[in-house]
């Protein structure tokens, strides 16, 4: 039987060791995680927590709806049992009724019927680090590698000592200005998960620095299981012309290739951005994000205002 439970309800010790066992297991639906990118979230529960589906909850305006928090790319359905397009089903129906708008994305093993739902496949870039460096590059298109010598030529360096507040304002000050989708709490809750992560787990931020020290490109790096994901990212103006980032993205293949890991360079529905995953030999994936609506006729025009104010 699924059960609904409030946030104040849930075991987080029994969810995490359902996350763990978990057969796609992914670091976003632990509880720790969970507690930063959507305080308050809740959850459908079956049996003694045998499988678990985090419910990313908010409420504007008197309407409850269901949302993909920022920063957190696959959720959905977790299970050491084998996920079927039956039992995702079944816990979909199981969203309580007060949430009448719902945009969520699930994981790439929870299967959805498109004739029950509106869904939308999106795209995650993997790349396998079990072969050794010498056999990874042979994968690298002429594009990366004509960024990897530009980089070189300019005498560009790497370096692990970056702070958090050092990554997040090269972001802001560049694409964050520009795009303007992020606003001051999501900063904040960013710079509160890489914080946790930097001290809870084996992740890390690296940096690409120009000749006299100052910073031009770096990512954060979530280290989870068997997957180094490729969680945030920064650069300016100058770097796009360096291959400061293709020198970033080399290094840490460099270090970690011969490892039974996964290099997850996450998604992006931007052709550029998905074209630099690629040219690294990273193989394309997908993961279902559905879009429920309950709203009564008469507040249907109201649909955007998840994406307007969540």
């Amino acid at each position: 039987m699924i059960h609904y439970l409030e946030h104040k309800r849930i075991d987080f010790n029994k969810w995490d060791q359902c996350i763990l066992r978990a057969v796609n297991q992914r670091v976003f639906a632990f509880s720790w995680y969970l507690n930063i990118v959507s305080p308050g979230w809740e959850a459908l529960i079956e049996n003694d927590y045998e499988t678990v589906f985090p419910l990313t909850q908010n409420r504007k305006f008197g309407i409850n709806y269901l949302f993909q928090p920022f920063f957190t790319q696959q959720l959905g359905v977790f299970s050491d049992r084998h996920l079927t397009e039956t039992l995702v089903d079944r816990f979909l129906q199981a969203i309580p009724r007060k949430f009448v708008f719902i945009q969520i994305n699930l994981n790439s093993l929870n299967k959805v019927d498109p004739a029950r739902y509106s869904v939308t496949s999106r795209l995650n870039y993997e790349l396998e680090l079990i072969h050794p460096y010498g056999r990874l590059i042979q994968d690298y298109n002429q594009n990366t590698r004509r960024n990897l010598k530009k980089a070189s030529e300019a005498n560009l360096l790497v370096n692990r000592k970056v702070e958090p507040d050092e990554l997040i304002s090269l972001f802001m000050e560049n694409y964050g200005k520009k795009e303007g989708k992020l606003k001051f709490k999501d900063y904040e809750t960013l710079r509160q998960l890489i914080s946790y992560c930097l001290k809870n787990t084996f992740s890390k931020i690296i940096g690409v620095f120009y000749p006299d020290n100052s910073l031009c490109a770096g990512a954060f790096l979530l280290h989870a299981k068997d997957r180094i994901i490729f969680h945030f990212a920064a650069s300016n103006t100058s770097a796009r012309e360096n291959g400061a980032m293709f020198l970033l993205v080399d290094s840490v293949i460099r270090e970690n290739a011969g490892k039974f890991a996964i290099f997850d360079f996450e998604g992006s529905i931007d052709q550029n951005v998905a074209r630099f995953y690629k040219g690294f030999g990273a193989k394309e994936f997908t993961y279902p994000q559905i879009t429920l609506s309950r709203m009564p006729r008469i507040l249907e025009n109201t649909v955007n205002f998840v994406k307007k104010f969540r």
